[in-house]
């Protein structure tokens, strides 16, 4: 794509540079994750650095259906010009893990109707949908717990999170740690919980990464917080 100017690129030569992109190792490794494209996620960032913002290219690039175009899409995306309708509705095309992980942290996060749709999805029968609610939920917990009724989100996370399907299941689980790590009055009954359930308690971790076993994940960043 030599000679074209950052904001002079069509989408027909996106794709194909996209195409060049992909490598069949990444794709073997993306796809047991669920995602199912080949393009390394560095150069899928230096692509999105060079093309800089811009929402046409985006929507475009979304409505091609294809998961790396979709990951692009969301880089040069502005995340507050979409409204609220327009969100939910990619949320739910959004089946990719990755795809609906960066289009939660990404955009969503960032976009004014974010507690809107917050709520909404936090009750979907969809447990996809639902996990967006929780994660959504979750960045309150951490940055804006004014309103938020902790002890019900406890009760919830109780009663449900054992026998959720996994991704609701992680969400609800992340959504227990963070209440345990920023809310010390709470945090006795999230590590009780969690031990109670054990859920992911075996989860295999790598060296020098935290357990996302959840008495084990609070009891570990209270430790770091407080430089012990």
């Amino acid at each position: 794509m030599a000679g074209t100017t950052p904001t002079g690129t069509t989408l027909a030569e996106v794709m194909t540079e996209l195409a060049e992109l992909d490598d069949p190792k990444a794709r073997e490794a993306n796809e047991r994750r669920g995602d199912d494209h080949g393009v390394n996620l560095g150069r899928l960032r230096a692509l999105a650095k060079r093309l800089k913002t811009q929402q046409e290219l985006a929507c475009r690039l979304w409505e091609t259906g294809d998961t790396a175009a979709r990951l692009l899409a969301i880089l040069i995306c502005r995340p507050k010009a979409f409204e609220r309708d327009r969100l939910d509705a990619m949320l739910r095309e959004a089946r990719a893990p990755k795809v609906h992980d960066w289009l939660v942290t990404y955009v969503v996060k960032k976009n004014p109707h974010a507690e809107e749709l917050r709520l909404a999805w936090s009750a979907d029968p969809d447990p996809v949908v639902a996990s967006a609610g929780w994660a959504l939920t979750t960045e309150r917990v951490a940055k804006k717990p004014e309103g938020l009724d902790l002890a019900g989100l406890l009760d919830v996370i109780k009663a449900e999170m054992k026998d959720a399907p996994d991704r609701l299941q992680w969400a609800m689980n992340h959504c227990l740690a963070q209440i345990g790590i920023e809310h010390a009055e709470h945090r006795a009954r999230a590590i009780d919980i969690g031990e109670r359930l054990e859920v992911l308690k075996d989860y295999p971790t790598p060296p020098g990464c935290t357990s996302p076993y959840a008495p084990v994940w609070i009891t570990e960043l209270v430790r770091r917080q407080h430089g012990e």
